[in-house]
């Protein structure tokens, strides 16, 4: 069997082609792969993955060096290895903080610089803590943070409990629930918009449905996008326009959508690109706003918008 992997690709310019710069094994696959969003070039050239543990990768003269490795331990478990991750999230107001998920119900900060925890939604060791709290009655599935008030101390979470809830950094001690599903679905993925700051977007397992949410009137959708015809697997917002979203879905379809007339229903995508096979990731460029790259099969694909 062919060893899990993570590639650093860039695209040249000349022929258009994505070549493979660099890549490093993993034992367990990724489920999450991000660099630091960090603009100002204040720190080196991080690269972090999830899976078993949350992993940090240094890179250095093009090669992707191992850096950090951060477990994610309960003080109630007796191993020393800690709970898989579901997914995580960098921090853009504040690059040195990454937030964490995990099936064991809990969320952990993390503070880079320091390599080690700076808030967890409940106790973990042996890193020193500010406070804990239950994040989800069951698994939780994604962290995003928010950019509301700032960005530096909010973030929001879906779990498999069917909740979407907010936390504040300064506050741990309680969560607001800004949704929760009238069935209980279990919540997948969760994207913050990066205009729009109180406009949230989420799916639940299995679901072909995209809920959109202000979440200035909690537990109510704002509109539902539907034209998928199997489970959505990603969502993405645009990084320029308060109005426009990418869906992609097992479909094999990604689908861009135009919400400026929400609340009203919004029948049809503006635009739809068929892929060679179910889309299972995709990302809106943050500096090239035109760029939209998908993932299917063994193929990733850059499509111009």
């Amino acid at each position: 069997m062919a060893p899990n992997k993570v590639s650093v690709v860039q695209l040249k310019d000349d022929t258009g082609e994505l070549v493979e710069t660099t890549s490093f094994p993993l034992e367990f696959p990724a489920n999450a792969v991000a660099f630091i969003p960090d603009s100002e070039n204040t720190y080196p050239d991080l690269l972090a993955t999830t899976s078993d543990c949350l992993r940090l990768w240094r890179i250095v003269d093009g090669k992707a060096q191992a850096d950090t490795v951060m477990h994610n331990v309960s003080s109630m478990q007796n191993s020393q290895y800690g709970s898989a991750l579901t997914s995580f999230d960098w921090n853009e107001v504040e690059p040195r903080y990454i937030g964490v998920s995990s099936i064991d119900t809990t969320c952990t900060i993390y503070d880079v610089e320091v390599g080690a925890a700076i808030g967890t939604t409940r106790p973990t060791a042996p890193f020193s803590v500010k406070t804990q709290l239950i994040a989800h009655d069951k698994p939780v599935h994604d962290i995003e943070f928010s950019k509301i008030n700032g960005g530096r101390d909010h973030f929001a979470t879906v779990g498999a409990d069917g909740s979407a809830r907010m936390f504040d950094l300064r506050h741990l001690n309680h969560s607001t629930i800004v949704y929760e599903d009238p069935n209980k679905e279990r919540l997948q993925r969760l994207s913050w918009n990066k205009q729009e700051h109180y406009f949230l977007a989420l799916f639940a397992e299995n679901s072909q449905e995209v809920q959109i949410l202000d979440i200035r009137m909690p537990c109510n959708i704002l509109c539902r996008l539907r034209n998928h015809t199997a489970p959505v697997n990603g969502i993405a917002w645009a990084p320029h326009s308060p109005h426009h979203i990418c869906t992609a879905a097992d479909d094999s379809q990604a689908l861009i959508w135009d919400l400026q007339h929400a609340p009203r229903p919004i029948e049809d995508p503006i635009l739809a690109y068929s892929a060679g096979g179910e889309v299972n990731q995709i990302h809106w460029g943050p500096v090239h706003s035109n760029w939209i790259a998908i993932c299917f099969n063994k193929t990733l694909e850059i499509l111009r918008v």
